[in-house]
């Protein structure tokens, strides 16, 4: 395949540097375009199928797109760097050894990473990215798991592309529809102040405690409101509140629940992010350690389902939806090669399979134990339950325990394909130094155990969490080339769920076309692997009617 790397022009702000290269990065020719040539340049040589080669696709892309150009398929060298900078697999490569350097920092507008920071050095600005590909390829290419990694790339940078085009597609949203959601529960919009039905219930919050003037907006406030009125808390929290029998209690739940609809998705959000009825997020790719998403602007990652009937397909058109069904228990047992956990998979339900395997006596049971595997729970039900669980599915729980002992000991782990985790931080290394010392005092030593136990939960299941990111990148990617037959639209995308806005005479055929993705994505990752991928399809005109 024909790599066309894309440059900026050092000589030139209207121009840019076009370099045709073979599959090993040899250079073959190299062209000067005018970037009002750009679009038309893209599309001529898309007939030869190549790889387009850049720095950012959340740079180059848009302005491709709004030309009506899309592209088959791309090497985004900014997300491929991150994992090839951290990759196991590539540890000895000049790449992973060499020094920081600005491909080191996350895209412009990002945000930072969920679990732990990976760009937390000074970095110098300078980009050569002929250079930085040299040094990925040549790094893939040297790993020890080259075929893993290069899909894994392939994957990500097509997640970008995807994440490009969803936002410049759009998701089908009703602006009358989502105002008739607000009025309905926070009452009619109102010209400034709270809504009506809000302010009901500050009124009967602030009467329940008898302090007229409370601020209920303000956590500072409302905490010291609380205990003036003689309650022992310690926190505002929902989780807190719901356990006090006070009389505010009712009202200022419904209160705190409302309030928040009302600052993330209420008429402003609405004003801001809904336009010419599509609602347009922006995805970031590789947000989050893990591999998982993240948004930038418009919280598409949170979309309550109190609004989700504001999601509407066009007239003629139909909402396809579709979520895996129990992805990461799933991942699990083809990840560790768990045949009992496999054939508990074959149900449409797993948890139920592990009831019917006489794991557990309820589905209730089941899902506690299993989520309590991956996530690292030692406390309560499950960990009354992970002996049993242990007992039936001993290879996926050996393999999650495995990853929590490195995690322990600082080591990293790494998902299916090679996303690596990142090792904790110089304070979280002194301080088991610190506890292992000889002399060390027993608070040390217990603050050290924690600090392992924590980070142990993080890795044990980022090789899961992770695993499962890269069949949901896999599976979009096959959506995506299955959906080129159509004239249907992805349009949406949350962790194990996908959205396509697809013509109502064609919404059947897309929903098989799902389900061949799926099956494609478990073959990608996995060969010929006994799990079954489940999934959740339905064919529906809003949003709120697929659950």
């Amino acid at each position: 395949m024909t790599l066309l790397l894309l440059l900026d022009d050092a000589t030139s702000a209207d121009a840019v540097v076009m370099q045709e290269l073979t599959d090993e990065g040899a250079l073959v020719a190299t062209e000067t375009v005018l970037v009002a040539n750009l679009a038309q340049t893209v599309r001529d040589r898309e007939a030869d199928q190549p790889r387009w080669v850049w720095d950012d696709t959340s740079r180059r892309y848009p302005a491709l797109l709004d030309a009506g150009v899309r592209v088959q398929r791309c090497h985004d060298l900014r997300l491929c760097h991150a994992i090839v900078r951290r990759s196991i697999y590539a540890r000895g490569s000049e790449l992973a050894q060499g020094p920081t350097t600005a491909w080191d920092g996350p895209r412009p507008g990002a945000p930072e990473p969920v679990e732990v920071s990976l760009f937390d050095e000074e970095r110098p600005q300078t980009l050569d990215c002929a250079d930085e590909l040299r040094r990925q390829l040549a790094a893939v290419a040297a790993s020890d798991e080259p075929g893993r990694l290069r899909l894994l790339l392939a994957a990500e940078s097509t997640g970008a592309l995807i994440a490009a085009e969803m936002n410049h597609v759009g998701v089908p949203w009703s602006v009358a529809a989502h105002d008739r959601i607000l009025t309905e529960m926070l009452g009619p919009r109102p010209r400034n102040g709270r809504p009506a039905k809000l302010e009901a219930l500050a009124e009967e919050v602030r009467e329940a405690l008898a302090q007229p003037n409370l601020n209920l907006d303000s956590q500072q406030d409302l905490l010291r409101g609380l205990r003036a009125a003689g309650y022992d808390v310690e926190s505002t929290s929902r989780w807190e509140i719901k356990d006090i029998d006070l009389p505010a209690t009712e009202p200022l739940l419904a209160y705190k629940k409302l309030a928040r609809l009302l600052s993330s998705n209420g008429w402003a959000w609405m004003d801001t992010w809904v336009h010419r009825g599509r609602f347009r997020p922006d995805c970031v790719p590789g947000g989050v350690v893990t591999g998982r998403w993240a948004t930038s602007g418009g919280g598409a990652l949170q979309l309550p389902a109190s609004i989700r009937g504001a999601v509407r397909a066009d007239d003629g058109w139909k909402l396809v939806v579709a979520d895996a069904a129990q992805l990461e228990p799933r991942v699990l047992a083809a990840m560790s090669g768990d045949t009992a956990m496999a054939a508990a998979g074959r149900h449409a339900d797993l948890y139920q399979g592990v009831v019917d395997a006489g794991i557990v006596e309820t589905r209730a049971q089941a899902k506690v134990a299993m989520l309590g595997a991956i996530y690292g729970a030692t406390t309560g039900p499950s960990a009354v339950l992970m002996p049993r669980l242990t007992q039936g599915f001993p290879r996926a729980v050996a393999l999650v325990e495995a990853a929590a002992r490195a995690g322990e000991r600082g080591d990293v782990v790494a998902t299916w394909l090679g996303r690596t985790s990142p090792a904790p931080d110089a304070a979280w290394r002194d301080a088991l130094a610190a506890a292992s010392a000889e002399g060390a005092g027993a608070d040390d030593v217990r603050a050290a155990r924690r600090r392992g136990r924590d980070w142990g939960r993080f890795t044990r299941n980022f090789v899961v969490q992770g695993t499962a990111a890269e069949w949901a990148l896999c599976w979009m990617a096959s959506l995506r080339r299955r959906l080129r037959e159509h004239d249907a639209h992805l349009v949406f995308f949350l962790h194990d769920e996908v959205m396509v806005h697809a013509p109502a005479d064609e919404a059947d055929a897309v929903a098989e076309a799902v389900r061949e993705a799926a099956l494609e994505a478990g073959h990608l990752l996995f060969g010929d692997t006994p799990v079954d991928f489940a999934l959740n399809v339905a064919v529906v005109d809003s949003y709120d009617q697929a659950k």
